[in-house]
């Protein structure tokens, strides 16, 4: 079914992230003048993830920095912005959601863009005061607070959320431990080389790191946490414990209308489109087929919250758009900044160019037939477009050639 740009038909969106706000942002620019309703489930207008573990606890951007539109952007584009409710059944039969506050929303088109939510492993005492989880404004506020001079934050697990917040927090002064299963941290996501990278990084600045741990459980006294006692029975004191273990899509509504759900997401084509008329899934939740790499992709990336919408929006007005975007994602810690582009699949081998001690240098993920898979560059702000080339081209490279500096990567697409 195709709206049509002046249609009286009305969109909904349920999701109050940077992609909710981007799809309603969208639909106006491209001329839409139908009624457009945003669900969002926070008391607050839609707003960017990123900044929360970044920025924010740096205390160098507020809220309304990060802020997609303010209130009165909504009102001013004639888009219903409904905050602090949350969609609860889909029928797809009916074209009709149903919300947490007894009302039922009725459209020719849905987009999904529910988001993730922190993972809550079930470890004991994870349920006391003093123990947090960073997915929104508020839990980045309540976190903050615990930062400073002679305070002590135990973080459980070491991927980008943790990292980022032990580097926001080192900042601001107080002591940081992060625990983590693997080898490495990171481990999952760059391997055990790049890993130990980043460990040394963190290490280099002041954070008691500990690889090859798992946690027994969060230790509590009068419905506090205290901190966290690991299997080999070594307890570690805090004042305040962050579970950083990952996240998971929000799935619950799609799954409640019906939808084919893959990969921990939402399966859609290449058009965004799900298993169900009319209905589409963007940013974390969508598993969708990517034309150039001819797999499904499902990342809880910034880049695809920003852009998928877009492709939603052009289909949604009558279009056949792919969303064909290499994922891409970034993180900054304490000196050190770093751009991810690209998706592995199947086994690969990492290959480095530049100094990866000194912490600025190129890593690329490369297929046993020598396609690159995937490359980051870390301090290194001209290898970019070179790198979003190498990955386009997907043609085959010489390891030895990606790993000499004195080899344009230019010359190798």
């Amino acid at each position: 079914m195709s709206t049509g740009t002046n249609s009286s038909n009305p969109i909904v969106i349920v999701g109050g992230g940077l992609a909710g706000a981007k799809t309603a942002e969208g639909l106006r620019e491209k001329g839409f003048t139908g009624p457009v309703t945003l669900i969002a489930g926070e008391s607050v207008a839609p707003y960017e993830r990123p900044p929360l573990s970044k920025e924010f606890l740096a205390s160098t951007k507020a809220l309304p920095d990060f802020t997609v539109h303010d209130e009165a952007w909504y009102r001013d584009n004639n888009i219903d912005l409904r905050l602090g409710v949350r969609a609860t059944t889909l029928d797809t039969a009916a074209h009709s959601v149903e919300l947490d506050d007894g009302s039922s929303v009725r459209y020719s088109s849905l987009v999904l863009a529910t988001g993730s939510t922190s993972a809550r492993p079930p470890i004991p005492g994870s349920d006391a005061d003093g123990v947090y989880y960073l997915r929104t404004v508020a839990e980045a506020d309540a976190l903050l607070q615990t930062f400073g001079e002679g305070k002590r934050l135990a973080i459980i697990g070491g991927g980008w959320i943790g990292l980022e917040v032990a580097a926001g927090a080192r900042n601001a002064g107080t002591e940081v431990t992060v625990v983590e299963a693997a080898d490495q941290p990171l481990q999952a996501a760059l391997g055990t080389e790049i890993g130990a990278a980043f460990a040394e990084l963190h290490r280099a600045h002041g954070v008691d790191l500990k690889t090859n741990c798992k946690v027994a459980a969060i230790t509590v006294a009068d419905g506090k946490a205290t901190g966290i006692k690991l299997e080999n029975g070594e307890t570690i004191a805090a004042d305040a414990v962050l579970v950083a273990v990952g996240a998971r899509s929000e799935t619950a509504v799609a799954e409640n209308g019906g939808l084919q759900i893959v990969d921990g997401g939402v399966a859609t084509d290449a058009g965004l489109r799900t298993s169900a008329p009319d209905v589409y899934a963007v940013g974390d939740i969508a598993a969708a087929e990517h034309p150039v790499l001819g797999t499904r992709v499902r990342t809880e990336h910034w880049a695809n919250a920003l852009n998928q919408p877009a492709t939603a929006v052009a289909n949604i007005l009558g279009g056949n758009d792919e969303y064909s975007r290499m994922p891409y994602f970034f993180t900054d810690q304490y000196d050190l900044g770093m751009e991810y582009r690209g998706h592995t699949a199947g086994e690969t081998s990492v290959v480095t160019r530049g100094d990866v001690p000194g912490r600025e240098f190129l890593a690329f993920w490369v297929s046993s037939d020598g396609i690159v898979q995937a490359g980051m560059n870390v301090n290194i702000w001209d290898a970019g477009d070179d790198i979003a080339a190498l990955l386009a081209a997907r043609n085959p490279v010489d390891p030895a050639k990606l790993a000499d500096s004195s080899v344009p990567l230019a010359d190798l697409v």
